[in-house]
């Protein structure tokens, strides 16, 4: 088979260097595969790095569920600095001394564990009045945000270095969580101020930062195996979601393919079924068509995404 027959369908793990914004990885990809439809599970900003997740051909069609699992990061709080950007890219707009020890950042941070309202930072793709708040930023000007509510799963402290004012942190979060605002927000509960140093994305969408790929390690997986290599770095539809596999019945399978709602009995693999589990469907030939989810109420299979 030639490389341009090839179809690709699943999740590359790409680990996100300094310098590329999550389309250019996107776009890279793109090109590296022969231009194949591709798109990523959730924007990095230029000077993070880390897991971005770029869902390629049909997975495209499960990337909201990847966007909507938690995620893991790792980051530097700077204290004694604010910038408008609330990371250390922006222009400094207040210097405050630091008489912070380490025992009163400890418990500072542990308020933060659990929900958590969070306003959005002005330097951030959100809209406003139909205008992206960054867009807003850059023409100086500053207007209200909603609070929103995140989950701070845990936060754990990985290294102090308070000669310099900073510090390392682990976070586990739900999505949307705006890093920077975090290291911000610590810095005036401590009342000296804090911005946001590095940024490291070590977990997304199930994907983790140790099962990563570079852009150059993937343009030189492929120069060395070619597209038939791709097996080795690329995730499965089918293995990218926690979620239960059933085999629909032939005589129901026109109805599936057309993507309409099933009866439970359709289903030739018999389980205990809950109400809102999410199952991936396929044929009996294997074929993964879609993901449904469970009514008890009515005993049906409702579409939700169709792969196929």
């Amino acid at each position: 088979m030639r490389n341009r027959d090839l179809k690709i369908d699943g999740i590359i793990n790409i680990n996100k260097e300094k310098g590329f914004t999550s389309q250019d990885v996107v776009a890279i990809v793109r090109k590296e595969l022969g231009y194949v439809k591709a798109g990523h599970t959730g924007t990095l900003d230029p000077n993070a790095m880390g897991v971005l997740p770029v869902c390629i051909g049909k997975a495209t069609k499960i990337s909201q569920y990847l966007t909507d699992s938690i995620k893991q990061y790792r980051a530097e709080v700077i204290l004694g600095i604010s910038t408008d950007s609330e990371d250390i890219t922006g222009n400094v707009i207040k210097r405050q001394d630091v008489n912070v020890e380490e025992e009163e950042i400890s418990a500072i941070v542990s308020q933060f564990i659990g929900e958590y309202w969070q306003v959005p930072p002005m330097y951030s793709a959100i809209k406003v009045g139909g205008k992206k708040l960054y867009e807003l930023a850059r023409q100086g000007k500053t207007v209200e945000r909603k609070p929103r509510l995140m989950s701070i799963h845990s936060i754990n402290i990985l290294k102090f270095d308070l000669l310099s004012d900073r510090f390392i942190i682990d976070v586990v979060c739900s999505k949307g969580t705006y890093i920077r605002t975090l290291c911000n927000d610590i810095g005036d509960k401590l009342g000296v101020g804090g911005c946001m140093g590095e940024l490291e994305r070590t977990l997304a969408g199930g994907f983790s930062i140790e099962e990563s790929i570079t852009l150059s390690e993937l343009k030189g997986h492929l120069e060395k195996h070619g597209k038939e290599g791709l097996d080795e770095i690329i995730t499965p539809i089918a293995n990218a979601l926690p979620l239960r596999t059933a085999i629909v019945k032939d005589d129901y399978c026109k109805a599936l393919y057309n993507g309409n709602k099933l009866p439970l009995i359709s289903v030739a693999n018999e389980f205990s079924q809950s109400a809102g589990e999410k199952l991936f469907l396929t044929d009996s030939f294997g074929s993964l068509i879609g993901i449904y989810e469970v009514q008890v109420e009515n005993e049906t299979l409702k579409p939700l995404t169709m792969v196929q």
